[in-house]
């Protein structure tokens, strides 16, 4: 399925979020998640359907100042 992860077109095949996240290689990272604009907790993932055309962003910590 097609779907758009930070601005870039991407191709998943699955299509819970938990999942796909591991198959983009976020299996062990910190980070946060929202599709379509809405915020999907942690906790949410494994249960979050992803539906063609959704456009998920990953945003990870930063340190510095």
């Amino acid at each position: 399925m097609k779907i758009t992860v930070n601005d870039v077109g991407r191709e998943v095949r699955s299509t819970l979020l938990a999942a796909a996240l591991d198959e983009l290689g976020y299996t062990d990272a910190i980070i946060a998640t929202a599709i379509n604009g809405h915020f999907v907790a942690a906790a949410a993932r494994p249960s979050t359907v992803l539906a063609e055309g959704d456009e998920l962003e990953i945003v990870a910590p930063m340190q510095g100042g």
